[in-house]
This record gives structure tokens, C-alpha cells and sequence, in this order.
């Protein structure tokens, strides 16, 4: 019973002080550019993918698409509202299309890595 309990603390010992990856988020952040709004209001199914065609209240159900695939949906889902606030735009899908809104695309951190998911 004893060496079994001993076991068990070892294991979770061990376990507390192996490195977390993707663990530490930089909230330093280099300014984004400012967007370019965009006037027209045309209401096509590809509105909200070029850069300043959304509304800020749009930002949450486009980062929820963004953000359903990946397992860090807290961090993912911040960042990518914080983005969207600024550009007024969201890439389309879950992964990548970064290009269709350079705003988003350019905004990274201190250390040079993407800023929006």
C-alpha cells in the first residue's frame, strides 16, 4: 500500500515539473495598423473577409467559427476578438487565409510571432 502511494506522488511529482507547452502567452504586442474601413453595403456571403467589412458586434460569431477547431479556445477566442476589433476582420475558416485581411495578418508580437490566430 505504502510503495504503491509513493508511486503515485512520484508520478505526480514528475508530472507538475515537466514544461507546458504553448503555456505562456505574450501579451506585449506591437501596434496593429489601423483599418481601412470599408463604406459600401453590399451584403454578399463573403462579407466580413476583407479587411474593415465587419461590424465590431460580428467579431464574436466569426471567432467562434475562427476558434472551433482548436483545443486552446480560450486564448484563441481572445486574441482573435481582440484582432477583429482592431481590423474589423476575420479570415475565413479555421486555419490560415491570413492574406484577405493584411491587418490581421501583420499584427505580431514582441518576439516577431503572429499576434491573431
Amino acid at each position: 500500500m505504502a510503495r504503491e502511494l509513493s508511486i503515485i506522488l512520484i508520478f505526480l511529482v514528475a508530472m507538475l515539473l515537466l514544461p507546458v507547452e504553448n503555456a505562456e502567452i505574450d501579451v506585449n504586442t506591437i501596434e496593429a495598423p489601423a483599418p481601412q474601413p470599408n463604406n459600401s453595403t453590399n451584403h454578399f456571403p463573403n462579407q466580413g473577409i476583407t479587411e474593415g467589412s465587419l461590424q465590431p458586434q460580428e467579431c464574436g460569431p466569426r471567432c467562434t467559427d475562427r476558434c472551433s477547431k482548436t483545443q486552446y479556445k480560450k486564448p484563441c477566442m481572445f486574441f482573435c476578438q481582440k484582432c477583429c476589433a482592431k481590423c474589423l476582420c476575420v479570415p475565413p475558416g479555421t486555419y490560415g487565409n491570413k492574406q484577405v485581411c493584411p491587418c490581421y495578418n501583420n499584427w505580431k508580437t514582441k518576439r516577431g510571432g503572429p499576434k491573431c490566430p
